[in-house]
């Protein structure tokens, strides 16, 4: 059996609904960070199969490494913003903060 596109955008489209799972259920709002880096590692495998299997290229693995470092920041940045989130209102549950005056 050989392992195809449509392998790969399988596997793609489950990580993709399990990150969406995971943003719309959590509350814990590292919870919902993990599920964007799911997003996000989604849309990369879908960029590296495309461009593996269609193009034959380099410009799936430039977006690629793109996203990997857009994922890096999002995680460096939104983690210092729990941190200081948390310090202020001693909690993470993002259904809890309804204001961000404080």
């Amino acid at each position: 059996m050989e392992v195809g596109l449509i392998h790969y955008l399988t596997v793609a489209a489950v990580l993709f609904g399990l990150g969406l799972f995971t943003v719309m259920t959590r509350k814990n709002a590292v919870g919902i960070l993990l599920g964007v880096e799911l997003i996000l590692n989604a849309a990369a495998l879908n960029f590296i199969a495309f461009d593996h299997f269609v193009a034959g290229g380099v410009a799936g693995q430039v977006f690629t490494v793109f996203i990997i470092v857009l994922a890096a920041s999002e995680a460096a940045i939104a983690l210092a913003i729990v941190l200081q989130v948390y310090r202020n209102h001693r909690s993470i549950m993002a259904d809890q903060l309804t204001s961000l005056k404080n």
